[in-house]
């Protein structure tokens, strides 16, 4: 059947075969001497990128460049939550216009990447709290974004297993996004590499860019572990090593690499069927399809380039989420994993193209990456095919912290470990 269409009668007449008739979901590529545009990093917003500059934009070859496999890097190590309850203007349109393209993502690349819209809860702790998500659901009704503001009943209501007892952390209500929810992570990476090899793009696994070479000020490619690619355009999707990465365009960027870390529980009976945030702490939940309560909360505090975490880190998180719900402390850790996050220095990321003519620039994603695939593949890909930014992305500058346009979401100010 190899690259034909996947639908039910698909699945049923390779069902009949006994599923002897499924090909590859993208070819292994083979570098070309030349592309017009390359994307360094096979990560979620590298793959979207590709894949809507082959949909949507007039851009002859394309290619990805991925140092490891499709679907090994932060796009495979995340706790798969998709919302858009963002408040400040540089921030709503943007993530608004990205749930809206989960919404129709499954249809749009022909591949179940399990989108489930089964509702954000943040919950709220103090007075002041519950003002201030108040304030951004009001903003983000403006912005065109469904929010609900939850009293205690409401809250008890809809998760009637949470500790309403805790006299530390009190739950007084929360701020519910129904729209928001989880998506299957990997099936994300997978999905947009099939349908963008569909549409021609070359998909080079095992491929690390070793150097950019460069030229009166412009980019002429990239050096590689399988040697030197040409390129017209070469857009930057590297997460926690896009510093590493612009460094060899010799670009120092603002921002600094830290470990994420998530677990996973031994598989549970249907319990959370939604996702739920803790407000006095950083700690968020959800449960797998496949019953295991996924959750995770700060990054490590201080930089580095491992993908993997450290205890005290492990502790806190776990300690937010007894205090929420005291029956985890009866669950098994079935696994945990880090990933290296761009933290910028306001929180927010960053789409733009860099003083180095031909390379552009798509980094800083702090928390919200996996979130933003859709939406950041989209502008990305409008920002490299006409060098303009997109609408819903102008505010994402590289410029913006000399220029003092700071989109800071938690105002907490220029210290990237906070956000």
């Amino acid at each position: 059947m190899g690259f034909s269409r996947y639908s039910i009668f698909s699945v049923i007449a390779e069902a009949l075969r006994g599923h002897s008739g499924w090909g590859p979901a993208w070819r292994d590529a083979i570098p070309a001497p030349k592309y017009d545009v390359v994307s360094v990093g096979g990560g979620g917003h590298g793959l979207a990128a590709a894949y809507y500059l082959a949909r949507h934009h007039a851009v002859g070859r394309i290619a990805v460049v991925e140092k490891g496999w499709i679907g090994g890097g932060n796009v495979g190590r995340n706790t798969t939550i998709v919302r858009s309850n963002y408040m400040l203007p540089g921030n709503a349109p943007f993530y608004e216009w990205s749930m809206k393209l989960w919404e129709g993502l499954e249809q749009d690349i022909n591949y179940n990447a399990m989108v489930s819209q089964r509702g954000v809860l943040n919950l709220c702790h103090t007075d002041a709290q519950r003002d201030a998500y108040a304030r951004r659901g009001n903003s983000m009704r403006l912005h065109g974004i469904d929010s609900e503001l939850l009293d205690l009943a409401a809250v008890k209501k809809m998760v009637p297993y949470l500790d309403y007892k805790n006299a530390r952390f009190p739950i007084q209500g929360g701020l519910l996004q129904k729209r928001g929810g989880t998506v299957r992570h990997d099936a994300v990476a997978w999905g947009y590499a099939r349908a963008a090899d569909r549409l021609g793009v070359d998909i080079i696994q095992n491929c690390e860019v070793t150097g950019i070479r460069q030229q009166a000020g412009r980019v002429l490619g990239v050096e590689t572990t399988r040697g030197f690619i040409g390129a017209g355009k070469v857009g930057l999707a590297c997460a926690g090593h896009s510093s590493q990465v612009a460094a060899m365009a010799g670009l120092r960027l603002p921002i600094e690499s830290h470990a994420l870390q998530a677990f996973v529980t031994e598989g549970l009976q249907p319990l959370i069927d939604n996702v739920i945030t803790f407000g006095a702490g950083h700690f968020y939940i959800s449960q797998s399809d496949k019953g295991g309560l996924v959750f995770g909360g700060d990054i490590d505090g201080y930089n580095s380039y491992a993908q993997r975490g450290n205890l005290p880190t492990i502790e806190d998180v776990c300690e937010g989420g007894m205090a929420l719900m005291p029956m985890l402390g009866r669950q098994r850790l079935l696994r945990h994993w880090g990933g290296i996050m761009d933290m910028s220095m306001d929180g927010s990321p960053i789409i733009d193209k860099t003083p180095v003519q031909g390379l552009y620039l798509n980094a800083g994603w702090c928390y919200g990456g996996f979130k933003a695939t859709p939406a950041s593949g989209w502008c990305f890909a409008h920002l490299l095919a006409r060098d303009e930014p997109h609408e819903v992305a102008a505010a994402y500058r590289l410029d913006r912290f000399a220029a003092g346009y700071v989109i800071d979401e938690k105002g907490v100010g220029a210290q990237p470990n906070l956000h």
